[in-house]
């Protein structure tokens, strides 16, 4: 994946959430997302606090200083049980500030900064230059996840191409095992709804 690419993607991703945020009513915030068991503001909290701890990953990497993603799993769990207890735009402001603020500090970033290794949430050593597409896939699946009425059909192609490829591997699947439009082999191997008649269920991903 080309760093351009990827960044694009980021760009274009976060607009594409952050959109569909900002036109959700305080009702609608209480509808189910398509993530079992969380409402948009389960979501929209998430996704604000993958903002914040991919800019731990950004900080770690502008300073040396060790900054995990999040302190604890309980860390995390926390942070997506604070949407229930605030507003719609409460969340709305905390998505959209936590998401510029992931935008400039990536774009202060030096060349060699950018290769510094820091480990994801899942405890996987990566180059800093990992974290635009960590975002990129966070906030593309989670616009189509919000049930907003984005698709993975409106998804760039090319992120689409890199989304299987990436998730391919990391289910350890060798080639993808089912045949059938891009973006519907890409839900269903994302673990969302899809309209593929023989693929097999795959357990959740992201």
């Amino acid at each position: 994946m080309a760093p351009a690419d990827v960044l694009r993607w980021t760009r274009d991703g976060t607009a594409l959430l952050l959109g569909a945020v900002d036109r959700l009513t305080e009702p609608e915030y209480d509808a189910p997302s398509l993530l079992p068991g969380w409402t948009r503001r389960h979501l929209v909290a998430h996704v604000a606090a993958n903002a914040e701890a991919l800019g731990n990953l950004v900080h770690w990497a502008a300073t040396g200083e060790a900054t995990p993603m999040y302190a604890s799993p309980e860390e995390r769990a926390a942070g997506i049980e604070r949407g229930p207890r605030m507003s719609g735009a409460e969340l709305a402001e905390w998505a959209n500030r936590s998401a510029a603020e992931l935008w400039t500090s990536m774009g202060e970033l030096t060349e060699g900064q950018w290769l510094s290794e820091v480990a994801t949430a899942q405890g996987r050593t990566v180059p800093a230059t990992e974290v635009p597409w960590l975002r990129a896939r966070e906030v593309f699946v989670h616009a189509v996840d919000l049930d907003c009425g984005v698709s993975f059909g409106d998804l760039p192609r090319d992120f689409l191409e890199a989304l299987v490829a990436d998730i391919t591997a990391k289910r350890g699947l060798g080639a993808v095992p089912a045949d059938g439009p891009l973006p519907e082999v890409a839900a269903w191997l994302a673990g969302r709804p899809h309209a593929l008649a023989d693929a097999p269920p795959l357990g959740p991903w992201l």
